[in-house]
């Protein structure tokens, strides 16, 4: 029997190419709203990508300093941030894309019989549908964001909830994410191999089993365990 029977992944710049699907949002989002002029647009989204530091910061600061910065005298603050908020909340995930390779990998571990998992770390039922969004929910059989079953990467319990639903031992998985303390740290902290996918396309400094600079280089790793 082979060592490894489940394959859990991120979603946000693991599965997700969070980078480019928002960089398509605030695009049509700019565009829809007349937020700024032309001349301002891309300053604009540049400006949204170095507040809202990876996902980390939620929307309505990232909205609230923006609306501060570019003086939209011609709104009502309150009002806009509310607005924007909203818009981003339900309509984010029609711009959701994949990241290069990502279909022709989970199609690949499921056929060969993998149990496959996501684990991520975000609001509900925001990250659910940014998820089904990239029509890859037929192949897993286990989904958990954060915010819904109250346990956050890197705490164990939500790695162990993963394994419980899919009926498999720590030992039995690899955890593919982009986070070296949420993903890496996390799942190697419970007994999990690792892999790190390094969308920035560098080298990096990690404890994780294996690295990857493109997706598909993952079916490699995990097909001859």
């Amino acid at each position: 029997m082979r060592t490894i029977q489940a394959v859990l992944f991120d979603l946000d710049q693991t599965l997700l190419d969070r980078t480019t699907s928002l960089k398509r949002f605030l695009n049509w989002q700019v565009d829809c709203l007349q937020l700024v002029p032309k001349s301002e647009k891309e300053k604009f989204i540049q400006c949204f990508l170095e507040l809202d530091a990876n996902g980390t910061v939620w929307k309505d600061v990232v909205y609230r300093q923006l609306i501060q910065k570019f003086k939209m005298a011609q709104f009502n603050t309150q009002e806009l941030e509310q607005q924007l908020l909203s818009s981003y909340i339900q309509d984010f995930y029609q711009f959701c894309v994949a990241f290069e390779g990502v279909d022709t990998v989970i199609q690949t571990l499921f056929e060969a019989g993998y149990l496959l998992g996501l684990i991520s770390n975000g609001k509900t039922p925001f990250q659910e549908n940014n998820f089904q969004a990239l029509g890859l929910s037929e192949y897993f059989s286990c989904v958990l964001v954060s915010e819904a079953v109250g346990l956050r990467k890197p705490q164990a319990e939500i790695f162990q909830m993963a394994c419980q639903q899919m009926n498999v031992l720590p030992e039995q998985c690899v955890m593919i994410g982009d986070n070296e303390i949420a993903d890496i740290q996390g799942a190697k902290n419970i007994g999990m191999q690792t892999i790190l996918f390094n969308a920035e396309q560098e080298i990096k400094l990690t404890q994780a089993d294996d690295q990857v600079l493109c997706f598909t280089e993952i079916l490699s790793i995990i097909l001859k365990t």
